[in-house]
C-alpha cells in the first residue's frame, strides 16, 4: 500500500507543497530509503521517525520502507518532514487510510515522539491555503504563527501519538484561534521614545523627514552625541505596518528561526544593527543553502550601520543594488533566490579616527592624512545613495540637565509622518512607487517642479558643491517630502533649502537639513 500525505518545503521566503509518499514492501532486512533530493537532516529523519513510532506505541511493519518527497527536483531541507513521514509510515504499515487529504503537516520529532517547533510555519500555512488545504497540523509552539493566516484551521500538535489518533478520528483537538486584528493592535508599542532624547532638534527634524519619505540618512558627529540613541528610535516614528507588510516581514524572520511562541508575529517595524565585522553573506544573504541577510531582515524597517567606516568596503558595496532595487537576488549553481530588501538605511560615523575633528571643545589628534584615509573607506557611489547628511554636535549641559520636555513624542511625530505618507499614497495611487524616495526620473519631473527662485538656488548649489545628477534628483525628492510634511501641494523655495531661509545666492551654501 502507498500512503500519501502533504507537507511543504521552504524555498527562499516562500514555501512549496510537497507530497510525502511511503511504500512498504517485504524484504529480509528492515530498511528506510528517503528519496526526492533530501538534505542530511531529512535523510537522518529515518532514525528519529523509527524511535518516535516505537515510543508512541504505533505499529511499524518489517521490510523496506521507501519515502518519496515529490516533486523530486525540489531540494528538501530541515527536520520539518519528520511528522508527516512518521504518520505515513505508520499508516502504510497498518494499511490504514488517514483523513488527511485536506491537511498540511509539518513538525520535527524527538526520539520519544514529542513534536518540536520548526522554521517557516507562516510561509507553509500560506502555501497550504493557496493549495486548497483547509487544515494545518503544526507543532504547538508554532500554532500562533500559523493562525495569522485566515481561511485555514490550525491544529496544535504536541506528540506523534496525538496526531495519529486525531487523523484517525479517535481524538478531538480544538483548532487554535487568534483574533488577528486584536493581536495586531495590542502589540504595537515600543520600549523607547523620541522625547527621551535631549536636544538635537535639527537631527530629530532630519529623522522625521527621512521617515516621511523613506530617505536614507547619515549622521556625523563626535562620540557620545546621541547618534545611536536617535537611530534606535527611528522605527518608532515610522508609520504603523499594514497587515500585509507585517506578514511579509514575519515570513523572513520565520524562515531564519528568529520567532518563538512569545514573539510569533512582527507587529512593529524591525530594527537591525549588525556589527561592523559582519561578512558580505551576513549582510546581503547567502550561504550553502542561501538564506536572507540583514538587509532582508530589516525589510519594511530600519537597518542601522554604526561606525560606518569600520565596515569592510566590499561589504558596504554589496548594498548598492538592494538600495536601488528593493530586493536581493542570490545566484547559485542550483538556481537563484530573491529576497525582499526594502529598508530605510541609517548610518552613523565619527568625523575622524579620534572622533573630535571640528569639535569646539576638544582638539583633534588626527593628521590630515589619517582623516583622508578614514573618509576614503566609504565610496562616493554609496554616499551618493544617502539622501540626508546631518551633523550631530555635542549637547549643551543645560539641555541635558533640564527636566522639561525635549520635543515631541514618537506618537506625535509618527502622526505627522503618517499624514505625509498618505499624501504620497494618493500621489502614486495605481503605481509601483510607494514613497518619494523611490520616484523615477519621470515622476521627479512631474511632481517636483520648482519656481524660479527655488530653481536658481538649486542651480547655484549644484555648481558650488559639484553635485552629481543622482544628487540633483535626491535633493528634489527630499524637498518634495518636506513640502508634504508642511501640507503644501507645491515645493516652496524654503523646502529646497531644508527649511532654512534662501540666501542671496552669495558664496555661502546652506546644506539641506
Amino acid at each position: 500500500m502507498i500512503t500519501r500525505l502533504y507537507s511543504a518545503a521552504l524555498r527562499g521566503v516562500d514555501a512549496l507543497e510537497v507530497e510525502v509518499e511511503v511504500n512498504v514492501r517485504g524484504s529480509e532486512k528492515p530498511l528506510v530509503i528517503v528519496v526526492g533530493l533530501p538534505d542530511a537532516a531529512v535523510r537522518e529523519s529515518s532514525q528519529r521517525v523509527i524511535s518516535a513510532i516505537s515510543a508512541s506505541a504505533l505499529y511499524l511493519a518489517d521490510g523496506t520502507k521507501t519515502v518519496n518527497l515529490a516533486p523530486a527536483d525540489l531540494k528538501k531541507e530541515g527536520p520539518s518532514f519528520d511528522l508527516p513521514i512518521a504518520l505515513a509510515m505508520a499508516s502504510a504499515s497498518e494499511n490504514l487510510v488517514l483523513a488527511s487529504d485536506d491537511c498540511c503537516i509539518v513538525g520535527e520529532l524527538a526520539l520519544d515522539g514529542e513534536v518540536r517547533p520548526v522554521k517557516g510555519v507562516l510561509s507553509i500555512a500560506l502555501e497550504a491555503k493557496r493549495c486548497g488545504r483547509t487544515r494545518v497540523l503544526v507543532p504547538e509552539a508554532n500554532a500562533s504563527e500559523a493562525a495569522i493566516v485566515e481561511g485555514v484551521q490550525v491544529f496544535p500538535i504536541r506528540s506523534l501519538h496525538q496526531a495519529w489518533h486525531f487523523l484517525r478520528g479517535d481524538e478531538v483537538i480544538e483548532p487554535f484561534t487568534l483574533d488577528r486584528r486584536a493581536f495586531f493592535d495590542s502589540h504595537r508599542s515600543y520600549e523607547v521614545d523620541f522625547d527621551e532624547v535631549k536636544g538635537q532638534h535639527h537631527v530629530k527634524r532630519a529623522l522625521e523627514i527621512a521617515a516621511a519619505g523613506n530617505h536614507n540618512l547619515l549622521m556625523v558627529g563626535p562620540p557620545g552625541t546621541g547618534k545611536s540613541m536617535l537611530a534606535k528610535r527611528m522605527a518608532t516614528i515610522m508609520p504603523d505596518m499594514s497587515e500585509d507588510e507585517a506578514i511579509e516581514t514575519t515570513k523572513i524572520h520565520s524562515i531564519t528561526g528568529l520567532l518563538d511562541s512569545k514573539r510569533a508575529f512582527l507587529t512593529t517595524r524591525p530594527f537591525r544593527s549588525p556589527h561592523h565585522t559582519i561578512s558580505d553573506a551576513g549582510l546581503l544573504g547567502g550561504g550553502t543553502n542561501p538564506g536572507p541577510g540583514e538587509v532582508s531582515l530589516a525589510h519594511h524597517g530600519v537597518l542601522f550601520l554604526d561606525e560606518l567606516p569600520e565596515f569592510r568596503r566590499s561589504t558596504l558595496e554589496v548594498m548598492r543594488q538592494p538600495l536601488e532595487d528593493g530586493h536581493v537576488t542570490i545566484s547559485r549553481a542550483a538556481g537563484s533566490l530573491t529576497f525582499p530588501a526594502r529598508f530605510l538605511l541609517v548610518c552613523a560615523l565619527n568625523p575622524c579616527p579620534c572622533g573630535y575633528y571640528g569639535d569646539s571643545k576638544r582638539s583633534c589628534r588626527c593628521s590630515s592624512r589619517q582623516i583622508e584615509t578614514y573618509r576614503q573607506r566609504i565610496s562616493g557611489p554609496l554616499l551618493d545613495r544617502i539622501d540626508l547628511h546631518v551633523d550631530v554636535p555635542l549637547v549643551d549641559y543645560r539641555e541635558l540637565s533640564s527636566s522639561a520636555s525635549s520635543g515631541d513624542s514618537s506618537a506625535v511625530i509618527r502622526e505627522r509622518v503618517r499624514v505625509a505618507r498618505e499624501l504620497q499614497q494618493h500621489r502614486f495611487k495605481g503605481k509601483s512607487t510607494i514613497t518619494n524616495s523611490s520616484m523615477s526620473p519621470r515622476q521627479v519631473r512631474e511632481h517636483c517642479k520648482l519656481d524660479s527662485m527655488g530653481a536658481a538656488y538649486l542651480e547655484h548649489s549644484m555648481e558650488q558643491m559639484n553635485f552629481s545628477a543622482r544628487a540633483h534628483d535626491r535633493i528634489l525628492k527630499v524637498a518634495r517630502t518636506i513640502s508634504d510634511l508642511g501640507g503644501s501641494d507645491t515645493i516652496r523655495p524654503d523646502d529646497v533649502s531644508g527649511g532654512n531661509p534662501i540666501p542671496d545666492l552669495g558664496p555661502e551654501f546652506v546644506r539641506v537639513v
